[in-house]
C-alpha cells in the first residue's frame, strides 16, 4: 500500500532537516582552532530517536491540518445537503400551524353547533309534547261539539229523500218518539274515500244529548231483541234489496281513525267486543274480561 503524499513529504523534510543539522554541526566544528596535541573533534551523529521525534511532530501537524480540512468539508457537505430538508421542515411547520389553527376553529364551531343542536333537540321535544297536548285538546273539543250527534250508516241514497222523515221513522221503528223539534240538523256528509261504493253517512244533530242517548239505547235494544233480523233498510220502508243499517256515535276525525284501527287490531288479537261510549273507545276480549279503554295508538299497540 502506498504511503500518503503528506507523510512522504514529511519524511523528506525531516531528512533534509537532519542533513542540514549535521552539516551545520560539521561546519561549526571546522571553524574552531584545534588545540595542540588534542584529538580531532567529531560532530555527534543524529540518533534514530531524534529522527523519530521530528517525524512524529511533522506527522502530527499534517494530520491536524488534514482533520481540520476533513471536518470543514464534512460540515459544508452536511449543511449543503440539509438545507432543502430544513426548508421542507419549515414549510411543514407552517402548514401544521395553519391546519392546527383551522382545526381549532372547526372544533369550536363544531362544539357550538353541537350545543345548538342539543338546544334544538330539547325545544323539539317540548314542541312535540305541546303538539300532542294540543292535538288531544282539539280532539276533545271536536268530540264535545259532536256530543248531541248520531251517525246513520249504510242507508241507501235517494234524490227525493227527506232525512228528517227518515229519522222520525227510525225512532218509531225502535220505539223512541222523535219530534221535529228534537232534530237540530240532519245531513249527509262527504266520503273520505270517494272510490268506496258505500252510501254517504247521515249525521243527525239532536237538540240535546238526552234525546240522542234515548235513540241510541232504543236501537241497541231493538237489535238485541232481533238477533237474526237487526235494523235494516226494510224496517225503514226502503224498497229493494234488504241491507243492514247501523247507528253509531258521531266521532271526530281522530277518534274515527282510532276506532277503525282498533277494530282491525281487535280482530287480529282475538278481541270479541269493540264499542264506543260518549266518544271513548273500549274493547273486551271475552265475556268475563274487563273492558280496556283505548286512548291512543300507543294503547292500541299494547293489546295482546
Amino acid at each position: 500500500m502506498s504511503q500518503p503524499q503528506s507523510l512522504t513529504s514529511a519524511k523528506k523534510d525531516c531528512t533534509k532537516a537532519c542533513v542540514k543539522t549535521v552539516r551545520n554541526i560539521t561546519t561549526t566544528r571546522r571553524n574552531k582552532r584545534f588545540a595542540l596535541n588534542s584529538p580531532p573533534e567529531t560532530a555527534p551523529a543524529a540518533t534514530s530517536e531524534d529522527v523519530r521525534s521530528i517525524v512524529q511532530e511533522v506527522i502530527k501537524t499534517e494530520l491536524a491540518i488534514m482533520l481540520q480540512q476533513i471536518n470543514s468539508t464534512i460540515v459544508n457537505t452536511v449543511n449543503r445537503e440539509l438545507a432543502p430538508i430544513r426548508k421542507d421542515i419549515e414549510d411543514l411547520k407552517k402548514s401544521l400551524n395553519f391546519h392546527t389553527t383551522e382545526f381549532d376553529a372547526f372544533k369550536s364551531e363544531h362544539d357550538e353547533l353541537k350545543n345548538t343542536m342539543r338546544d334544538l333537540k330539547g325545544d323539539n321535544m317540548k314542541l312535540q309534547t305541546t303538539v300532542v297536548d294540543l292535538s288531544q285538546r282539539l280532539n276533545y273539543l271536536e268530540q264535545h261539539v259532536r256530543a248531541n250527534n248520531l251517525e246513520l250508516q249504510c242507508l241507501p241514497e235517494n234524490k227525493q229523500e227527506n232525512l228528517y222523515t227518515v229519522v222520525r221513522h227510525l225512532g218509531s221503528v225502535v220505539g223512541c218518539e222523535i219530534k221535529d223539534s228534537d232534530i237540530s240538523h240532519c245531513t249527509r256528509i262527504a266520503k273520505l274515500n270517494t272510490s268506496n261504493a258505500r252510501p254517504r253517512s247521515i249525521v243527525i244533530q239532536f237538540a240535546s244529548s238526552r234525546i240522542r242517548d234515548q235513540l241510541m239505547a232504543s236501537v241497541i235494544e231493538y237489535n238485541k231483541n232481533k238477533t237474526h233480523d237487526k235494523l235494516n233498510t226494510a224496517d225503514l220502508g226502503i224498497a229493494g234489496t234488504r241491507s243492514p243499517v247501523f247507528i253509531a256515535e258521531h266521532l271526530s276525525p281522530a277518534n274515527k281513525a282510532l276506532h277503525a284501527a282498533t277494530r282491525i287490531k281487535a280482530k287480529q288479537s282475538g278481541y270479541k267486543y269493540v264499542w264506543v261510549r260518549n266518544g271513548r273507545i273500549f274493547v273486551r276480549k271475552t265475556d268475563g274480561d274487563d273492558h280496556i279503554l283505548i286512548k291512543n295508538l300507543d294503547n292500541l299497540q299494547n293489546l295482546k
